[in-house]
């Protein structure tokens, strides 16, 4: 759990950290609580590494050949 937490901090993280962030003193400021939901949505994502990678959401693209 805790090299989950500590390792792999690729840009994507920080992005989604800072947006969440972005969205707690958004709630707070405008007394829009229902901002607080997506907030923690993306604070899940960066504290897990929940979501698509700094790569994409691209599947792998894998050729099967009959023989």
């Amino acid at each position: 759990m805790k090299q989950l937490l500590f390792t792999n901090w690729h840009p994507m993280r920080w992005v989604r950290l800072a947006f969440a962030l972005f969205l707690f003193v958004q709630a707070f400021t405008t007394k829009e609580w229902f901002f607080i939901a997506f907030g923690l949505f993306f604070l899940v994502q960066a504290v897990f590494n929940l979501g698509c990678g700094p790569k994409g959401c691209a599947l792998p693209n894998n050729k099967f050949s009959k023989k």
